[in-house]
Parts: C-alpha cells; sequence; structure tokens
C-alpha cells in the first residue's frame, strides 16, 4: 500500500487536538509516512513536538523564531506522494489551497473551504485540471444521527423538506482566545454556520437562491474586537424550503460543552429533531467540574490491541480519515502508469468522489451561502441572490 507524506499547515487548536492524534493514528496503521508542521512560530512547532514526542514531527520554521511564510518552504520540500492539510484562519484557506493544487498535491481544508465563491470556482476548476483530490472537512456529514436523516429523507421517508432550523453555538473562548488574531476576518456564521449550511445540501441535494443575515456587535465589540457576536441567516432553497440558521461565539466559559448546536427539519411527510451537543452523557470531575459528554464527536480511547495507547474515534476522525482513504486509493489505481495515463485515471476517480464528497463542487454551497450572508449582514439585512451559476448580487 502507498504511503502519504502529510503536511498541516496551521499549528492552532484543531491541528492539536483533531489532526495531528488521527494522523499519529492513522501512521500507526501504515496510511502515513511522515508528518510535517508549518505554522508562523518555531515555539509552536516545539510545543506539538513536545506533545507528539514519538511521531518524529518534521516542523517549519526551523530557524527563525516567527516566519509568516513557512508554510511556502514547506509545501515546496514536501515529498510525493504528498498529502497537505490546512488548517489556518479561513481568510488563508484559498491562496494556500491554490498553491498546494499547483504543487499537485491532494489537500483537506478544515470547513469553509474558502470565504469567497470565485475563489471556490478557481479551486474546483484548477484541482479538476490538475487531477487533485480537495476534499473541505465537514464532519458533520459523518455525524450518524444526521446521516440517519439524510438516508430517511433520500428513500424518500421524510416527503420534501418544507422548513428547518439549525444552531451552532460556542464558547467566548474561541474569539476571545483561540481566535483573537482573525476573529474580526471572519463570524460566527463563516466559521460555525458553515457546517449546517451544508448539512441541508447534504440532506437534500437542493440548492440556495437567497441570503437574508443579520449580525450584531455588542460583547465583543466592548473588549475591543469589531467581530460580531452572534449572526442569524435565512436561506431560501430552490424547492421554495426554507432554513432558519443561528450562530454565535460568546457563550459564558461555564456553559458545560464548548458547542450548542443541533438541527430541526420539517418535511411532508415527517420531522426530524437532534441536539447535536447533549447526546445524555455527563462526567462531573474534580478536574474538570461538570461536562456534557460527547462521545460522538471525537473522544480518546484504550486501544483494543495496546492498552498503553490511545485510540480515537468519532466522526471529527472519520471524516479525515475518508479522505486519506480516498488518496491512498488514487495512489493504488494510479501507480504504475505513465504520467498522462495517471492523470486520466485520476479525472476519472475525482469524478466518482464528486457524486459523494464535499469536493468543490459540493463545498461551494456553503461558501455562496456565508458569502451572501455577510454581503447581507453588511447591508444590515439586504437580500442577496445567489444564482445558478454561483453570482451573487443584492436582491
Amino acid at each position: 500500500m502507498n504511503r502519504l507524506n502529510t503536511l498541516v499547515i496551521g499549528g492552532g487548536m484543531i491541528t492539536k487536538q483533531v489532526i495531528l492524534p488521527v494522523l499519529a493514528q492513522e501512521k500507526r496503521k501504515g496510511k502515513i509516512s511522515s508528518i510535517t508542521v508549518a505554522s508562523r512560530r518555531k515555539e509552536t512547532i516545539q510545543q506539538l513536538k513536545d506533545i507528539f514526542p514519538q511521531e518524529n514531527l518534521k516542523g517549519y520554521p526551523e530557524k527563525n523564531d516567527e516566519q509568516p511564510d513557512a508554510w511556502k518552504i514547506a509545501l515546496k520540500n514536501l515529498e510525493k506522494p504528498g498529502l497537505v492539510i490546512i488548517a489556518t484562519p479561513d481568510d488563508l484557506h484559498a491562496e494556500m489551497c491554490l498553491e498546494a493544487i499547483e504543487y499537485g498535491f491532494d489537500v483537506i481544508v478544515q470547513k469553509p473551504l474558502c470565504l469567497k465563491t470565485e475563489d471556490a470556482k478557481q479551486i474546483l476548476n484548477s484541482s479538476r485540471e490538475k487531477g487533485c483530490y480537495v476534499f473541505t472537512d465537514l464532519h458533520k456529514r459523518h455525524d450518524l444521527a444526521l446521516r440517519a436523516l439524510q438516508y430517511k429523507y433520500t428513500r424518500g421517508e421524510m416527503g420534501e423538506v418544507l422548513c428547518c432550523h439549525a444552531w451552532h453555538e460556542q464558547r467566548r473562548d474561541i474569539p476571545l482566545k483561540y481566535f483573537k488574531n482573525w476573529c474580526e476576518r471572519s463570524s460566527p456564521l463563516e466559521y460555525l454556520g458553515t457546517h449546517y449550511i451544508d448539512m441541508f445540501y447534504f440532506v437534500t441535494g437542493l440548492k440556495p437562491e437567497k441570503v437574508i443575515a443579520k449580525g450584531q456587535k455588542k460583547l465583543l465589540k466592548s473588549l475591543g474586537y469589531d467581530a460580531f457576536d452572534a449572526c442569524q441567516a435565512f436561506i431560501n432553497w430552490e424547492n421554495g424550503a426554507v432554513e432558519y440558521l443561528q450562530t454565535s461565539w460568546i457563550l459564558p466559559e461555564e456553559n458545560p460543552c464548548l458547542s450548542n448546536q443541533g438541527f430541526q427539519m420539517t418535511c411532508t411527510q415527517g420531522e426530524f429533531r437532534a441536539d447535536n451537543a447533549n447526546r445524555n452523557s455527563n462526567f462531573s470531575t474534580t478536574k474538570n467540574g461538570y461536562e456534557l459528554f460527547n462521545p460522538y464527536f471525537f473522544k480518546p480511547y484504550i486501544d483494543w490491541d495496546n492498552p498503553e495507547i490511545d485510540m480515537y474515534l468519532g466522526y471529527g476522525a472519520d471524516s479525515i480519515i475518508q479522505a486519506i482513504d480516498d488518496c491512498i486509493r488514487i495512489l493504488n489505481e494510479t501507480s504504475g502508469l505513465k504520467e498522462k495515463q495517471a492523470l486520466e485515471k485520476r479525472k476519472q476517480l475525482l469524478s466518482e468522489f464528486e457524486k459523494t464528497r464535499p469536493l468543490p463542487n459540493q463545498a461551494i454551497i456553503s461558501v455562496s451561502v456565508i458569502e451572501a450572508g455577510k454581503m447581507s449582514m453588511i447591508k444590515d439585512g439586504k437580500p442577496v441572490i445567489i444564482d445558478d451559476d454561483f453570482f451573487l448580487h443584492y436582491e
């Protein structure tokens, strides 16, 4: 089996808590050959090496204390076959993704794919031309509760969708601690709302037509950040269905879980409701106090074969593993082929994956809605139209 050389761009929370544990686990399974991390600061690289001492991490910057373009050097030095995982502030995704494609690497991008629909179109066209697999990590697709809804809807048990209410809200330490350097360049709609915009599309296959959105700046602005506290979006889909999406990232630090989130859908033949935060499991410990425990997202357990090793399970891992497995399948099926034949085979496989995976042809759905939502919020709720070619304009 072919093994991948991996480069993670970004050394923040999601890299530390999810991506590197998954890569380490898949490395033990023989899928990953090497793990490299590129960040702005040498200090961040050293912290990650200390947390994952067994993984022989290579890091950039190697010498300078701070190097904003370290990712470009790491990308240039990445050996093929290579997989690039982008886990940086949302507004940096497009440039990094396009650069990785130019080098001919496959890519996993933490959601959203990017913030501008025109950038998504460019990524789509470039990835198809180069035969590169570009997967947006929309991990809610792997939540079994939501997959069950997709199954019943697709099989006709729910009838036709009429309306939907989705909510995703996080604690204020997200913008004030983890994302304080770039929260002004994003919003709860873009960072959080992407999941449940994509979920509506994932379940129904419908495309968005119009977005009306509002946002409020109160708490964060009082603390010196010109960022939205909360956003509400009203999304019209092509069959006339409406999704109401509420997002925020200023829940109190004492909230017993990082995220409050859920999804409700009303259809002509049924209804679905899910609280995706409270799974009726909880702990109360001296160390962590009271916590709502979600065993389904991403948690460590004792490995069945080696009790000394942590085994990570959940839909947060499943999404990344699906992309890794797809890339290895592409490598296996193109191995030994001449360059032109390999490219044609890659394009054939990408055409197959585009039907079921959040590749750019699907990820552009949520990108168009969050961009339309931001346009609407800037104009205090003025409606924004999304046409068939994903061209956005005010009504």
